[in-house]
């Protein structure tokens, strides 16, 4: 067993102090893996001076920003190993192109269902999904078309309705269809489950709101998001309203909705407590970074979000630079009882902050690309 595997079959997902060196231990060990069969991740080391990787610290190998994975495509194996490909929503203009070998996807099945267990999201009551993002499609290859219908395999599914459904050669807001699901849904015995984006989340919940419609579903349903705004920013809320209309209209709590975050170039599944806070599973770290010098920052100071995890023996995705801002919270300062740090996601950084950030890593990235 690798120390990968090892560190994906930890017990308890939220053991930080525990696996501390067990994940610097597979990082290492993923970085090797990842230099050997990737030339241009070797590329990337060397003009760091990391050929050696032995006892290396996590933050000290280079993140890689995401929009480097948006013009190129770095394998560490063959094409022909790929199992699932997917790519980024593309909402900015280019989209990032990722794939996953067997191994990696192992891994990721044991971290889903011991966060999902964790969490109390698995259940063997048969509920009905509303799946507030796009109708499946062999063509649409987004993480998000993926990870959406994964997440109705948390509980039997009954029904699937899609907020974009596939009309007349592209993809339509169909909030009419859900808002007939819901009606129906209201007057069964089944739970109703919801994923999708806030943004399309708020949309459905502020129209019934506005045509006075209040009802109460089943027991055990819930409401859950993942993903940002992207278009919607301008109508974006604060999270409290969201929690507001889904207990209003809906009649769900608030303990009923949960908030999930993740990237397409950082496959971990982050999944908020029962105070709303996105805590760091043992499968990652964070580290938040200034964005003019790249240097870690203390906690509680805002930054780029740096997300490391040993995950993938596809892609050297060890060390991703997000376009998220960010402020990591130290343990022990949330109310819910799970002692490692949270992770507060303030924004996307500025267009400034991303090109400074490109510009800093440009440095080892620079010899190591290919179109």
């Amino acid at each position: 067993m690798t120390l990968r595997d090892k560190l994906f079959r930890w017990r308890d997902p939220y053991d930080l102090a525990g696996t501390e060196d067990l994940f610097a231990a597979a990082m290492a060990e993923n970085a090797a893996l990842q230099a050997a069969g990737c030339p241009d991740y070797r590329r990337i080391l060397a003009l760091r001076g990391l050929e050696a990787l032995t006892g290396i610290s996590p933050a000290a190998l280079p993140p890689i920003p995401t929009l480097y994975f948006k013009r190129h495509v770095l394998l560490s194996v063959p094409e022909s190993r790929l199992l699932i490909r997917a790519t980024s929503s593309g909402t900015s203009g280019s989209m990032s192109h990722i794939g996953f070998d067997g191994a990696t996807l192992r891994r990721g099945g044991h971290m889903v269902v011991r966060m999902a267990r964790r969490h109390q999201l698995l259940s063997p009551r048969p509920c009905h999904y509303l799946i507030l993002g796009y109708q499946p499609r062999r063509e649409n290859q987004t993480a998000f078309s993926k990870t959406g219908f994964g997440f109705t395999f948390f509980a039997p599914a009954l029904s699937r309705t899609y907020a974009l459904v596939w009309r007349e050669g592209g993809y339509r807001l169909d909030l009419e269809g859900l808002e007939r699901k819901l009606l129906a849904c209201a007057r069964g015995g089944a739970p109703v489950r919801t994923i999708g984006f806030p943004s399309y989340t708020y949309l459905l919940l502020r129209r019934l709101e506005e045509q006075g419609v209040r009802l109460k579903l089943p027991r055990g349903s819930m409401v859950t998001m993942g993903g940002g705004w992207k278009q919607f920013e301008g109508q974006q809320v604060e999270k409290a309203e969201l929690y507001r209309l889904a207990e209003t209209v809906l009649g769900i709590p608030e303990e009923g909705c949960v908030e999930f975050f993740g990237a397409v170039e950082h496959p971990i599944l982050y999944t908020t407590c029962r105070a709303h806070h996105f805590h760091i599973p043992v499968y990652s770290r964070v580290v938040i970074r200034d964005p003019d010098t790249l240097e870690p920052l203390p906690p509680g100071r805002p930054g780029l979000v740096n997300l490391l995890t040993p995950m993938a023996d596809s892609m050297p995705i060890l060390s991703v630079m997000t376009d998220d801002l960010g402020v990591l919270h130290p343990g022990g300062t949330c109310p819910c009882g799970i002692a490692g740090p949270w992770l507060e996601i303030l924004g996307r950084a500025g267009v400034r902050d991303i090109v400074t950030c490109a510009a800093g890593a440009s440095e080892y990235l620079k010899g190591g690309e290919r179109e």
